[in-house]
């Protein structure tokens, strides 16, 4: 029964606390809104999630949202220090070609996510086989260590978390 009324609990749970962060405000009416909205909308959503995300391990997911957000902080200074103290024409854009390794689409969509939220890096695109991302980086004067370090920073957590 508990499984009928909440299909996707990871995305219930997600959207109680998105919730809470959205109205800043602990009280009883917010609670009832946000368990409102975390049973209806993953039941109306659900007939286009046929397969569930399988999360192997929940709990390296938070550490993965911690290292992402201490990345997001990083880069930020990073990104300040390119715009602030690197001439124009100095600035080294690259599009920069990463290889996939991961096989669940809910892994590479949160890796490509990731690579958007963090300042100086943006996925543009996927190739059709879906084996790769296309991602620019603002300032890359070694596209390769920029591949490498998605690879090994985020792609190999996230196979941990989801394969």
């Amino acid at each position: 029964m508990l499984r009928r009324l909440f299909p996707h609990p990871y995305l219930s749970l997600t959207l109680v606390a998105l919730w809470f962060m959205l109205v800043n405000q602990w009280k009883l009416g917010s609670l009832v809104m946000a368990i409102i909205l975390a049973t209806i909308l993953p039941l109306v959503t659900s007939a286009w999630w046929p397969d569930r995300a399988r999360v192997r391990h929940p709990l390296r997911l938070l550490g993965y949202t911690a290292l992402v957000f201490w990345d997001i902080i990083v880069a930020n200074f990073q990104v300040a220090y390119v715009i602030l103290f690197i001439p124009r024409d100095k600035v080294q854009s690259r599009w920069v070609t990463v290889p996939l390794d991961l096989k669940s689409p809910e892994a590479v969509s949160l890796l490509a996510g990731t690579i958007t939220l963090t300042p100086g890096t943006l996925s543009s695109d996927m190739s059709a086989c879906g084996r790769a991302l296309l991602v620019h980086a603002l300032h890359a004067p070694d596209p390769d260590a920029v591949r490498d370090q998605i690879k090994s920073r985020y792609e190999a957590r996230l196979k941990r978390i989801f394969e």
